[in-house]
């Protein structure tokens, strides 16, 4: 599944050598969505981790990203693992694709039935969190 988000970005962390044969980085861009901004982190991988030393906190960025899970001792683990970034109005991105301004699009939104979460999205109840 593709996904893309617009935000500023926030954080960026130093890449983690886990093993051996594999690194991994995490940043964090500030998507504005409805009242309240929403910090939400992303990981890149192996020669990806690289893409972000072109990148600057504060620099408003477009991320391409696939949801990916895993199930590990009875724990579920979600992680947003990007493969692409570009700096806003660059026009990167996965050609064709639909953006959206409001932080993040499905490519494929028209394809899947909306979640119960989708059906509270307008819903604001002034809590921050």
């Amino acid at each position: 599944m593709a996904y893309k988000a617009e935000g500023r970005l926030h954080k960026i962390f130093p890449t983690e050598q886990k093993t051996a044969t594999f690194a991994a980085r995490e940043f964090v861009i500030e998507v504005q969505e409805g009242q309240y901004p929403q910090m939400v982190k992303f990981q890149l991988t192996q020669d990806k981790c690289a893409i972000m030393d072109d990148y600057n906190e504060g620099d408003q960025v477009v991320v391409d990203f696939d949801l990916r899970g895993r199930e590990w001792n009875d724990k579920y683990f979600t992680n947003l693992n990007a493969w692409r970034v570009a700096a806003a109005g660059e026009g990167g991105g996965s050609g064709g694709g639909q953006g959206s301004s409001d932080g993040a699009a499905t490519q494929d939104a028209d394809k899947y039935p909306p979640s119960a979460t989708d059906a509270n999205a307008d819903f604001d109840d002034d809590i921050p969190f």
